[in-house]
């Protein structure tokens, strides 16, 4: 008999923008990319074996670089294949959409992962997450009894966490040059979105819509899109609470937002049309500026590489005439 465990997602609402659509290419091919005058700061490359302090406060010894690799969350997978390591990733979740390779990658299972499936597949490297804590943990526990490393990745709440996770799992991996590169450019890149941000003459405000069925669903401080609001020099109007929020409509109605956000556009057909419909929504703002947009979901939520596509998105659905494409 197979058996699964569930792999629970953090802040309760990522599960729903994990199974999101996968992410648009990327937003910003054209910019040019600088090298910072103070780069990060390095970190020595790695020799096995190595030690590395997990989620759980654990000690995972790491005895020789990892030739396979099973990833049981999609952020996970991003940073690997970033780092160059797809030909090594023998696993992935049921998520996992981008990059497209990971078609062809045999499955383990979302939220709900599969133990023998994880077994069978013989990985050096198992990257668990800290948002499966809780309702996966008998299950990461019988992959450790079976003897596989499992290194479970701290949850990332914000643009420095990303980093950090992209540095850890570069030195799990053997990948810590690349890791390095890869933390510098998304720091370039982040400062000269901010950087462009700075000449927005007035703020606006925005409500980001991350779920509407059976209740709306925002996001609030502590958050991926609320820091990104803020690097853009905008107001999120739900910026006073913390983390995944419901929020009625006649709350939003009253708040008036200059700019409505949806990440909806994946999976619901006409999500903008459907927002612009709502009782009461045609005398906001946003509406009546026909200011509703649709943005890549995976791209503003997943802690990982594209985080800083997703800026620029965002960016651009926010303020048109300083972000023009």
């Amino acid at each position: 008999m197979k058996k699964f465990w569930k792999f629970g997602m953090s802040a309760g609402f990522a599960a729903m923008l994990l199974a999101g659509c996968g992410g648009e290419d990327a937003a910003n091919e054209e910019q040019e990319i600088e090298t910072p005058a103070e780069p990060p700061e390095e970190v020595a490359e790695a020799e096995f074996p190595v030690t590395l302090v997990d989620a759980l406060g654990e000690e995972v010894v790491i005895e020789e670089e990892p030739q396979a690799i099973v990833s049981m969350i999609p952020s996970n997978t991003e940073i690997a294949y970033e780092l160059g390591l797809g030909e090594k990733i023998v696993g992935v979740s049921d998520f996992d959409n981008y990059p497209e390779e990971t078609a062809d990658v045999e499955k383990i299972g979302g939220q709900e992962f599969n133990v023998e499936k994880i077994i069978s597949l013989e990985p050096d490297l198992v990257l668990a997450h800290e948002s499966g804590l809780g309702m996966g943990t008998e299950g990461l526990q019988q992959l450790t009894d079976a003897g596989l490393t499992v290194f479970v990745v701290d949850n990332a709440e914000s643009f420095e966490e990303v980093y950090d996770t992209i540095t850890v799992i570069g030195q799990a991996t053997g990948s810590t040059e690349e890791a390095n590169a890869l933390v510098e450019e998304m720091e370039v890149q982040v400062e000269e979105i901010s950087e462009q941000a700075s000449n927005v003459e007035e703020s606006k405000s925005v409500f980001v819509e991350v779920g509407s069925d059976p209740e709306i669903y925002t996001t609030g401080s502590g958050t991926f899109m609320h820091e990104m609001l803020e690097l853009i020099n905008a107001e999120n109007v739900a910026g006073d609470q913390e983390g995944w929020v419901s929020m009625d409509p006649e709350a939003i109605v009253a708040a008036d937002p200059d700019v409505i956000v949806t990440t909806e556009g994946g999976y619901i057909e006409n999500a903008e049309e459907a927002i612009k419909s709502r009782s009461g929504f045609a005398e906001v703002t946003a509406v009546e500026e026909d200011a509703v947009y649709s943005i890549d979901s995976d791209a503003v939520t997943r802690s990982g590489p594209r985080l800083t596509e997703g800026l620029l998105e965002l960016a651009r659905s926010v303020y048109p005439e300083v972000f023009s494409e």
